[in-house]
Protein backbone atom coordinates (compact mmCIF):
# COMPACT_ATOMS: atom_id res chain seq x y z
CA UNK A 1 0.00 0.00 0.00
CA UNK A 2 1.16 3.50 -0.81
CA UNK A 3 -0.19 6.31 1.35
CA UNK A 4 -1.33 8.06 -1.81
CA UNK A 5 -2.44 11.64 -2.16
CA UNK A 6 -5.85 10.49 -3.40
CA UNK A 7 -6.73 9.11 0.05
CA UNK A 8 -9.09 11.68 1.52
CA UNK A 9 -10.65 9.64 4.34
CA UNK A 10 -9.60 6.85 6.69
CA UNK A 11 -12.05 4.59 8.54
CA UNK A 12 -11.02 2.46 11.54
CA UNK A 13 -12.81 -0.72 12.58
CA UNK A 14 -11.80 -1.12 16.22
CA UNK A 15 -10.75 2.50 16.63
CA UNK A 16 -10.24 2.58 20.39
CA UNK A 17 -7.26 0.24 20.63
CA UNK A 18 -4.06 1.88 21.78
CA UNK A 19 -2.19 1.02 18.58
CA UNK A 20 -5.06 1.99 16.28
CA UNK A 21 -5.50 5.37 17.97
CA UNK A 22 -1.88 6.34 17.28
CA UNK A 23 -2.39 5.76 13.55
CA UNK A 24 -5.67 7.67 13.67
CA UNK A 25 -3.79 10.63 15.13
CA UNK A 26 -1.25 10.39 12.33
CA UNK A 27 -3.94 10.68 9.65
CA UNK A 28 -5.70 13.48 11.52
CA UNK A 29 -2.40 15.39 11.54
CA UNK A 30 -2.43 15.10 7.71
CA UNK A 31 -5.83 16.80 7.58
CA UNK A 32 -7.83 13.78 6.40
CA UNK A 33 -11.37 12.84 7.44
CA UNK A 34 -10.85 10.20 10.15
CA UNK A 35 -13.75 8.17 11.47
CA UNK A 36 -14.49 4.75 12.90
CA UNK A 37 -16.27 2.24 15.07
CA UNK A 38 -15.42 0.86 18.47
CA UNK A 39 -17.41 -1.47 20.67
CA UNK A 40 -17.08 0.52 23.89
CA UNK A 41 -16.62 4.21 24.70
CA UNK A 42 -13.52 4.90 26.80
CA UNK A 43 -11.36 7.76 27.97
CA UNK A 44 -9.21 7.23 24.88
CA UNK A 45 -12.13 7.30 22.42
CA UNK A 46 -13.49 10.45 24.07
CA UNK A 47 -10.10 12.12 23.59
CA UNK A 48 -10.02 11.05 19.94
CA UNK A 49 -13.46 12.61 19.46
CA UNK A 50 -12.25 15.83 21.06
CA UNK A 51 -9.32 15.82 18.62
CA UNK A 52 -11.69 15.56 15.65
CA UNK A 53 -12.27 11.86 15.01
CA UNK A 54 -15.85 10.84 14.14
CA UNK A 55 -16.75 7.80 16.22
CA UNK A 56 -19.78 5.61 16.89
CA UNK A 57 -20.31 2.51 19.02
CA UNK A 58 -22.89 0.41 17.14
CA UNK A 59 -22.29 -1.85 14.15
CA UNK A 60 -24.35 0.30 11.81
CA UNK A 61 -23.49 0.99 8.16
CA UNK A 62 -25.80 4.02 8.22
CA UNK A 63 -23.52 5.68 10.78
CA UNK A 64 -20.46 5.52 8.54
CA UNK A 65 -19.88 9.14 7.40
CA UNK A 66 -20.57 9.82 3.73
CA UNK A 67 -16.95 10.96 3.26
CA UNK A 68 -15.88 7.40 4.16
CA UNK A 69 -18.26 5.68 1.71
CA UNK A 70 -16.24 6.38 -1.44
CA UNK A 71 -13.98 3.42 -2.31
CA UNK A 72 -11.72 5.45 -4.57
CA UNK A 73 -10.63 7.79 -1.76
CA UNK A 74 -11.11 5.85 1.51
CA UNK A 75 -8.64 3.60 3.29
CA UNK A 76 -10.15 1.14 5.80
CA UNK A 77 -7.92 -0.05 8.67
CA UNK A 78 -8.89 -2.84 11.03
CA UNK A 79 -7.41 -4.56 14.06
CA UNK A 80 -6.88 -8.36 13.90
CA UNK A 81 -8.83 -8.62 17.16
CA UNK A 82 -11.96 -7.91 15.04
CA UNK A 83 -13.38 -10.98 13.30
CA UNK A 84 -17.00 -10.93 12.09
CA UNK A 85 -18.25 -7.38 11.69
CA UNK A 86 -21.10 -5.89 9.64
CA UNK A 87 -19.24 -2.75 8.67
CA UNK A 88 -16.05 -4.58 7.68
CA UNK A 89 -18.11 -7.00 5.57
CA UNK A 90 -19.80 -4.04 3.83
CA UNK A 91 -16.44 -2.43 3.01
CA UNK A 92 -15.19 -5.74 1.57
CA UNK A 93 -18.32 -6.22 -0.55
CA UNK A 94 -17.97 -2.73 -1.99
CA UNK A 95 -14.33 -2.87 -3.10
CA UNK A 96 -12.62 -0.68 -0.52
CA UNK A 97 -8.89 -0.86 0.15
CA UNK A 98 -8.67 -2.64 3.52
CA UNK A 99 -5.47 -3.02 5.53
CA UNK A 100 -4.46 -4.32 8.92
CA UNK A 101 -3.01 -1.79 11.33
CA UNK A 102 0.39 -3.47 11.02
CA UNK A 103 0.40 -3.06 7.22
CA UNK A 104 0.11 0.71 7.61
CA UNK A 105 3.00 0.74 10.08
CA UNK A 106 4.96 -1.43 7.67
CA UNK A 107 4.53 1.20 4.96
CA UNK A 108 5.89 3.85 7.32
CA UNK A 109 9.02 1.73 7.90
CA UNK A 110 9.61 1.81 4.15
CA UNK A 111 9.35 5.60 3.92
CA UNK A 112 11.13 6.36 7.22
CA UNK A 113 13.92 4.76 9.22
CA UNK A 114 11.95 2.45 11.51
CA UNK A 115 13.30 2.04 15.03
CA UNK A 116 11.24 -0.86 16.30
CA UNK A 117 10.97 -2.53 19.71
CA UNK A 118 9.76 -6.14 19.79
CA UNK A 119 9.40 -8.62 22.62
CA UNK A 120 6.92 -10.43 24.82
CA UNK A 121 7.24 -7.70 27.43
CA UNK A 122 9.08 -4.42 27.92
CA UNK A 123 8.04 -3.09 24.49
CA UNK A 124 6.01 -0.10 25.59
CA UNK A 125 8.37 1.22 28.24
CA UNK A 126 11.46 0.73 26.08
CA UNK A 127 9.97 2.21 22.90
CA UNK A 128 8.45 5.22 24.68
CA UNK A 129 11.72 5.85 26.53
CA UNK A 130 13.66 5.71 23.25
CA UNK A 131 11.11 7.97 21.54
CA UNK A 132 11.39 10.53 24.33
CA UNK A 133 15.20 10.54 24.21
CA UNK A 134 15.16 11.05 20.43
CA UNK A 135 12.28 13.53 20.39
CA UNK A 136 13.95 15.91 22.85
CA UNK A 137 17.33 15.57 21.11
CA UNK A 138 18.64 17.18 17.93
CA UNK A 139 17.78 13.92 16.10
CA UNK A 140 13.98 14.12 16.62
CA UNK A 141 11.55 11.32 15.70
CA UNK A 142 7.98 10.33 14.97
CA UNK A 143 6.52 7.58 17.16
CA UNK A 144 3.63 5.09 17.28
CA UNK A 145 3.52 3.69 20.79
CA UNK A 146 1.51 1.11 22.74
CA UNK A 147 0.74 3.37 25.68
CA UNK A 148 -0.03 6.96 26.62
CA UNK A 149 3.22 8.67 27.54
CA UNK A 150 3.11 10.86 30.62
CA UNK A 151 5.52 13.35 29.06
CA UNK A 152 3.25 14.07 26.10
CA UNK A 153 -0.22 12.77 27.06
CA UNK A 154 -0.43 10.79 23.82
CA UNK A 155 0.75 7.62 22.10
CA UNK A 156 1.78 9.48 18.93
CA UNK A 157 4.65 11.90 18.32
CA UNK A 158 5.15 13.96 15.17
CA UNK A 159 8.41 15.51 13.97
CA UNK A 160 7.92 16.64 10.39
CA UNK A 161 11.65 17.03 9.65
CA UNK A 162 12.78 13.66 11.03
CA UNK A 163 13.39 10.50 9.01
CA UNK A 164 13.01 8.32 12.11
CA UNK A 165 9.85 6.60 13.33
CA UNK A 166 9.78 4.65 16.60
CA UNK A 167 7.31 1.76 16.46
CA UNK A 168 6.23 -0.80 19.02
CA UNK A 169 6.47 -4.07 17.07
CA UNK A 170 3.56 -6.32 18.06
CA UNK A 171 4.03 -10.08 17.65
CA UNK A 172 0.29 -10.86 18.02
CA UNK A 173 -1.07 -12.35 14.79
CA UNK A 174 2.49 -12.03 13.37
CA UNK A 175 1.81 -8.32 12.88
CA UNK A 176 5.49 -7.41 13.17
CA UNK A 177 6.23 -9.32 9.97
CA UNK A 178 4.83 -6.36 8.01
CA UNK A 179 7.62 -4.11 9.33
CA UNK A 180 10.97 -3.40 7.70
CA UNK A 181 13.01 -1.99 10.60
CA UNK A 182 16.15 0.07 10.20
CA UNK A 183 17.04 -0.99 13.73
CA UNK A 184 15.28 -3.09 16.32
CA UNK A 185 15.50 -3.97 19.98
CA UNK A 186 14.22 -7.41 21.00
CA UNK A 187 13.57 -7.39 24.74
CA UNK A 188 12.25 -10.91 25.38
CA UNK A 189 10.86 -14.02 23.73
CA UNK A 190 8.97 -15.73 26.55
CA UNK A 191 6.16 -17.74 24.89
CA UNK A 192 2.80 -15.98 24.58
CA UNK A 193 -0.20 -15.89 22.23
CA UNK A 194 -0.14 -19.66 21.93
CA UNK A 195 -3.74 -19.44 20.70
CA UNK A 196 -2.18 -17.97 17.54
CA UNK A 197 1.18 -19.75 17.39
CA UNK A 198 0.31 -23.14 18.85
CA UNK A 199 3.82 -23.98 20.10
CA UNK A 200 6.80 -22.27 21.67
CA UNK A 201 8.87 -23.27 18.64
CA UNK A 202 6.49 -21.48 16.26
CA UNK A 203 6.54 -18.40 18.49
CA UNK A 204 10.35 -18.30 18.50
CA UNK A 205 10.44 -18.89 14.75
CA UNK A 206 8.25 -15.80 14.27
CA UNK A 207 10.86 -13.73 16.11
CA UNK A 208 13.66 -15.32 14.07
CA UNK A 209 11.84 -14.35 10.86
CA UNK A 210 11.34 -10.83 12.22
CA UNK A 211 15.12 -10.42 12.54
CA UNK A 212 15.48 -11.20 8.81
CA UNK A 213 13.44 -8.08 8.03
CA UNK A 214 15.96 -5.60 9.47
CA UNK A 215 17.45 -3.55 6.64
CA UNK A 216 21.14 -3.88 5.68
CA UNK A 217 23.13 -1.09 7.29
CA UNK A 218 20.91 -1.19 10.33
CA UNK A 219 21.24 -3.04 13.62
CA UNK A 220 19.68 -5.60 15.95
CA UNK A 221 20.00 -4.97 19.70
CA UNK A 222 18.98 -8.18 21.44
CA UNK A 223 18.67 -8.89 25.14
CA UNK A 224 21.52 -11.20 26.14
CA UNK A 225 20.44 -14.72 27.11
CA UNK A 226 16.97 -14.85 25.54
CA UNK A 227 15.85 -17.84 23.47
CA UNK A 228 16.35 -16.32 20.04
CA UNK A 229 18.59 -17.32 17.15
CA UNK A 230 18.77 -14.17 15.00
CA UNK A 231 18.94 -14.58 11.22
CA UNK A 232 19.92 -11.12 10.05
CA UNK A 233 20.83 -10.04 6.54
CA UNK A 234 24.43 -9.30 5.59
CA UNK A 235 25.32 -5.80 6.69
CA UNK A 236 23.14 -5.79 9.83
CA UNK A 237 25.14 -5.24 13.01
CA UNK A 238 24.15 -7.35 16.04
CA UNK A 239 24.61 -6.14 19.62
CA UNK A 240 23.67 -7.70 22.96
CA UNK A 241 22.45 -5.82 26.01
CA UNK A 242 21.22 -6.49 29.54
CA UNK A 243 21.35 -4.83 32.93
CA UNK A 244 24.68 -6.35 33.91
CA UNK A 245 26.48 -7.57 30.77
CA UNK A 246 26.62 -7.36 27.00
CA UNK A 247 27.82 -4.77 24.50
CA UNK A 248 25.49 -2.29 26.19
CA UNK A 249 24.91 -2.59 29.95
CA UNK A 250 24.82 -0.70 33.25
CA UNK A 251 27.44 -0.64 35.95
CA UNK A 252 27.95 1.18 39.25
CA UNK A 253 24.19 1.05 39.91
CA UNK A 254 23.12 3.20 42.86
CA UNK A 255 19.66 2.74 44.40
CA UNK A 256 19.10 5.02 47.38
CA UNK A 257 16.36 7.15 48.88
CA UNK A 258 13.92 6.48 46.05
CA UNK A 259 16.41 7.39 43.31
CA UNK A 260 18.35 5.25 40.80
CA UNK A 261 21.57 6.20 39.00
CA UNK A 262 23.98 4.14 36.93
CA UNK A 263 26.75 4.38 34.38
CA UNK A 264 25.92 3.37 30.80
CA UNK A 265 28.55 1.15 29.19
CA UNK A 266 28.63 1.25 25.38
CA UNK A 267 30.96 0.24 22.54
CA UNK A 268 30.41 3.75 21.15
CA UNK A 269 30.89 5.95 24.23
CA UNK A 270 30.22 5.39 27.92
CA UNK A 271 27.87 7.79 29.72
CA UNK A 272 28.31 8.30 33.47
CA UNK A 273 25.70 9.25 36.07
CA UNK A 274 22.51 8.41 34.22
CA UNK A 275 19.52 9.13 36.47
CA UNK A 276 16.14 7.44 35.99
CA UNK A 277 13.24 9.88 35.86
CA UNK A 278 10.98 6.95 36.85
CA UNK A 279 13.16 5.15 39.42
CA UNK A 280 11.98 1.55 39.03
CA UNK A 281 14.66 -1.20 38.99
CA UNK A 282 13.29 -2.83 35.81
CA UNK A 283 13.77 0.47 33.98
CA UNK A 284 17.54 0.13 34.29
CA UNK A 285 17.53 -2.64 31.68
CA UNK A 286 14.80 -1.00 29.58
CA UNK A 287 16.81 2.21 29.73
CA UNK A 288 19.98 0.48 28.54
CA UNK A 289 18.13 -0.77 25.44
CA UNK A 290 16.51 2.60 24.76
CA UNK A 291 19.80 4.47 25.15
CA UNK A 292 21.58 1.97 22.91
CA UNK A 293 19.19 2.55 20.00
CA UNK A 294 19.16 6.32 20.54
CA UNK A 295 22.97 6.45 20.70
CA UNK A 296 23.35 4.34 17.55
CA UNK A 297 21.24 6.96 15.77
CA UNK A 298 23.18 10.00 16.84
CA UNK A 299 22.14 11.13 20.31
CA UNK A 300 24.91 12.76 22.34
CA UNK A 301 25.82 11.79 25.93
CA UNK A 302 24.16 14.96 27.22
CA UNK A 303 20.96 14.18 25.28
CA UNK A 304 20.92 10.59 26.56
CA UNK A 305 21.39 11.76 30.14
CA UNK A 306 18.72 14.46 29.87
CA UNK A 307 16.21 12.16 28.15
CA UNK A 308 16.53 9.45 30.79
CA UNK A 309 16.25 11.94 33.67
CA UNK A 310 13.12 13.59 32.26
CA UNK A 311 11.19 10.48 31.14
CA UNK A 312 8.04 10.24 33.27
CA UNK A 313 6.76 6.84 32.20
CA UNK A 314 3.63 5.49 30.55
CA UNK A 315 0.05 5.16 31.77
CA UNK A 316 -0.57 1.70 33.28
CA UNK A 317 3.12 0.73 33.15
CA UNK A 318 4.24 0.72 36.78
CA UNK A 319 2.06 3.81 37.10
CA UNK A 320 2.09 5.37 40.58
CA UNK A 321 -1.42 6.76 41.08
CA UNK A 322 -1.05 7.50 44.80
CA UNK A 323 2.07 7.73 46.93
CA UNK A 324 1.99 9.10 50.46
CA UNK A 325 2.90 7.98 53.96
CA UNK A 326 -0.28 5.93 54.37
CA UNK A 327 -0.91 4.41 50.95
CA UNK A 328 0.74 3.49 47.68
CA UNK A 329 -1.43 2.68 44.65
CA UNK A 330 0.20 1.31 41.49
CA UNK A 331 -1.56 0.51 38.21
CA UNK A 332 0.34 -1.95 36.02
CA UNK A 333 -0.62 -3.41 32.63
CA UNK A 334 1.50 -6.56 33.17
CA UNK A 335 -0.46 -9.61 32.00
CA UNK A 336 2.17 -12.23 31.13
CA UNK A 337 3.78 -14.28 33.95
CA UNK A 338 7.29 -12.99 33.20
CA UNK A 339 6.05 -9.38 33.20
CA UNK A 340 4.32 -9.95 36.52
CA UNK A 341 7.44 -11.60 37.93
CA UNK A 342 9.59 -8.59 37.00
CA UNK A 343 6.96 -6.17 38.29
CA UNK A 344 6.63 -8.06 41.59
CA UNK A 345 10.40 -8.13 42.07
CA UNK A 346 10.64 -4.38 41.50
CA UNK A 347 7.79 -3.65 43.91
CA UNK A 348 9.32 -5.93 46.55
CA UNK A 349 12.70 -4.25 46.11
CA UNK A 350 11.23 -0.78 46.58
CA UNK A 351 8.89 -1.67 49.47
CA UNK A 352 10.94 -4.23 51.39
CA UNK A 353 9.13 -3.94 54.73
CA UNK A 354 5.56 -3.14 53.71
CA UNK A 355 2.54 -5.31 53.01
CA UNK A 356 1.91 -5.56 49.28
CA UNK A 357 -1.56 -6.54 48.02
CA UNK A 358 -2.34 -7.20 44.37
CA UNK A 359 -5.74 -7.28 42.68
CA UNK A 360 -5.18 -9.21 39.45
CA UNK A 361 -7.49 -9.71 36.50
CA UNK A 362 -6.16 -12.48 34.22
CA UNK A 363 -6.29 -11.66 30.50
CA UNK A 364 -7.56 -14.39 28.12
CA UNK A 365 -8.72 -17.93 28.85
CA UNK A 366 -5.97 -19.44 26.68
CA UNK A 367 -3.19 -17.54 28.43
CA UNK A 368 -4.58 -18.58 31.82
CA UNK A 369 -4.82 -22.21 30.67
CA UNK A 370 -1.27 -22.20 29.34
CA UNK A 371 0.46 -20.37 32.19
CA UNK A 372 -1.61 -20.69 35.39
CA UNK A 373 1.28 -22.23 37.33
CA UNK A 374 3.66 -19.46 36.24
CA UNK A 375 1.06 -16.82 37.15
CA UNK A 376 0.73 -18.36 40.61
CA UNK A 377 4.49 -18.47 41.15
CA UNK A 378 4.95 -14.81 40.15
CA UNK A 379 2.01 -13.53 42.20
CA UNK A 380 3.23 -15.52 45.21
CA UNK A 381 6.14 -13.06 45.61
CA UNK A 382 3.60 -10.63 47.08
CA UNK A 383 1.83 -10.83 50.43
CA UNK A 384 -1.83 -10.90 49.39
CA UNK A 385 -3.42 -11.90 46.08
CA UNK A 386 -7.01 -11.00 45.17
CA UNK A 387 -8.12 -12.60 41.89
CA UNK A 388 -10.88 -11.28 39.63
CA UNK A 389 -12.67 -13.18 36.88
CA UNK A 390 -10.77 -13.66 33.61
CA UNK A 391 -11.07 -10.84 31.07
CA UNK A 392 -12.08 -12.65 27.85
CA UNK A 393 -11.21 -10.00 25.23
CA UNK A 394 -11.65 -11.80 21.90
CA UNK A 395 -12.16 -15.30 23.38
CA UNK A 396 -15.03 -17.58 24.36
CA UNK A 397 -14.87 -19.34 27.76
CA UNK A 398 -12.95 -22.61 28.06
CA UNK A 399 -14.54 -25.22 30.34
CA UNK A 400 -12.67 -25.53 33.63
CA UNK A 401 -10.51 -22.44 33.03
CA UNK A 402 -11.22 -19.76 35.64
CA UNK A 403 -9.16 -17.67 38.04
CA UNK A 404 -9.60 -20.48 40.54
CA UNK A 405 -6.82 -22.52 38.92
CA UNK A 406 -4.35 -19.71 39.68
CA UNK A 407 -5.80 -19.38 43.19
CA UNK A 408 -5.31 -23.11 43.83
CA UNK A 409 -1.61 -22.95 42.90
CA UNK A 410 -0.58 -19.91 44.96
CA UNK A 411 2.15 -20.77 47.44
CA UNK A 412 1.33 -21.60 51.02
CA UNK A 413 1.38 -18.56 53.28
CA UNK A 414 0.08 -16.10 50.68
CA UNK A 415 -3.23 -14.49 51.70
CA UNK A 416 -5.65 -15.09 48.86
CA UNK A 417 -9.24 -14.51 47.81
CA UNK A 418 -11.52 -14.46 44.76
CA UNK A 419 -13.76 -11.50 43.92
CA UNK A 420 -16.09 -10.60 41.06
CA UNK A 421 -15.36 -7.42 39.13
CA UNK A 422 -18.46 -5.86 40.68
CA UNK A 423 -17.10 -6.73 44.11
CA UNK A 424 -13.81 -4.84 43.76
CA UNK A 425 -15.05 -1.40 44.87
CA UNK A 426 -17.01 -2.75 47.88
CA UNK A 427 -13.88 -4.71 48.87
CA UNK A 428 -11.69 -1.60 48.73
CA UNK A 429 -14.28 0.33 50.75
CA UNK A 430 -14.26 -2.34 53.45
CA UNK A 431 -10.46 -2.63 53.75
CA UNK A 432 -7.38 -0.58 54.28
CA UNK A 433 -4.24 -1.24 52.25
CA UNK A 434 -0.59 -0.38 52.56
CA UNK A 435 0.77 -0.96 49.03
CA UNK A 436 -1.98 -1.87 46.55
CA UNK A 437 -1.27 -2.97 42.98
CA UNK A 438 -4.00 -3.08 40.29
CA UNK A 439 -2.69 -5.58 37.77
CA UNK A 440 -3.72 -6.74 34.28
CA UNK A 441 -4.57 -5.66 30.75
CA UNK A 442 -8.36 -5.88 31.01
CA UNK A 443 -11.00 -3.45 32.26
CA UNK A 444 -10.13 -3.63 35.97
CA UNK A 445 -8.04 -0.49 35.40
CA UNK A 446 -11.28 1.46 34.83
CA UNK A 447 -11.79 1.33 38.60
CA UNK A 448 -8.41 2.90 39.44
CA UNK A 449 -9.64 6.53 39.71
CA UNK A 450 -12.38 5.47 42.17
CA UNK A 451 -9.96 3.25 44.12
CA UNK A 452 -7.53 6.16 44.32
CA UNK A 453 -10.28 8.46 45.67
CA UNK A 454 -11.32 5.85 48.25
CA UNK A 455 -7.77 5.45 49.54
CA UNK A 456 -7.36 9.22 49.70
CA UNK A 457 -10.54 9.46 51.78
CA UNK A 458 -9.14 6.93 54.24
CA UNK A 459 -6.40 9.46 54.94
Amino acid sequence: MDLKNNIKAVYFVGAGGIGMSAIARYFMSRGLVVAGYDKTPSELTHRLEQEGMLLHYDEDIEKIPQACKKPEQTLVIYTPAIHEHKELAWFRENGFEIQKRAQVLGTLTRTHKGLCVAGTHGKTSTSSMCAHILHQSHVKCNAFLGGITKNYGTNYLLSENSDFVVIEADEYDRSFHWLRPWMSVVTSTDPDHLDIYGTEEAYLDAFRHYTTLIQPGGALIVRKGIALQPDVQEGVRVYEYSQDEGDFHAENIRIDNGEIEFDFVSPIENVKNVKLGLPIPINIENGVAAMAMAQLNGCTPEELRYGMATWKGVDRRFDFRLKDERHVLISDYAHHPKEILESARSIRQIYKNRKITVIFQPHLYTRTRDFYREFADALSLLDEVILCDIYPAREEPIPGITSKIIYDHLREGVEKSLVSLDGVIPLVKSRDFDVLVILGAGDLDNFVPEICALLNDKG
